[in-house]
């Protein structure tokens, strides 16, 4: 039986599968691949009427305004993506204590894996395979978006860090083999943050 201990880390689903060193193309690396490691991801969802009190709470939670549709907002406590009209992910922080009245929480964390791309060339690899104009003009930080990627759908964020990709966890371990491919073009480094 498992201790404790054990399950207290969250296993990424792309364990032993993050090269180490330099991928690709010789010279610096164009982009750079980090896997986050102990996700804490709760999808927050309010109901129509429960929408004002709803963003408050995750004000209070990340220490940062509720985001409007399709944008991101980060706080000290954590961040808030608002990846629908009435739903919010919360992501590096602990979820509010939401009545049923208000709306409904769902732990997320083992259910994504999160792949930060960043790199002078992060937007032409994804541009690649992502639908979306990620030129700085049309998706600057702080851009939230639902997407497809090799038919599969992710989320994308453009944090500060660069492009923020929650995959699905099923997923994972496809489609990073299909990153690492394509940022193997530009000269790539991978490794677990």
């Amino acid at each position: 039986m498992a201790e404790l201990a054990e399950l207290a880390t969250r296993a990424s689903a792309l364990d032993g599968h993050v090269p180490e060193g330099h991928i690709g193309e010789v010279g610096a690396a164009g982009v750079t691949l980090t896997v986050t490691r102990d996700v804490q991801l709760w999808q927050v969802a309010a109901w129509a009427d429960s929408h004002a009190s709803v963003a408050q709470q995750i004000q209070a939670i990340t220490g940062s305004a509720a985001p409007g549709p399709c944008r991101a907002g980060t706080g000290a406590n954590g961040t808030a993506l608002r990846i629908e009209p009435l739903k919010w992910w919360l992501y590096g922080c602990e979820a509010p204590a939401l009545a049923s009245a208000d709306g409904a929480i769902a732990d997320l964390s083992h259910a994504r894996t999160v792949v930060t791309l960043d790199g002078p060339d992060a937007a032409a690899c994804l541009m690649r395979h992502l639908p979306l104009d990620l030129r700085d003009e049309a998706f600057p930080v702080g851009s939230v978006a639902s997407s497809a990627l090799h038919h599969v759908g992710v989320t994308v964020w453009r944090s500060d860090a660069g492009y923020v990709l929650f995959l699905p966890r099923g997923f994972a371990l496809s489609l990073w083999e299909l990153l690492l491919e394509t940022a193997a073009q530009f000269g790539a480094e991978a490794r677990f943050a």
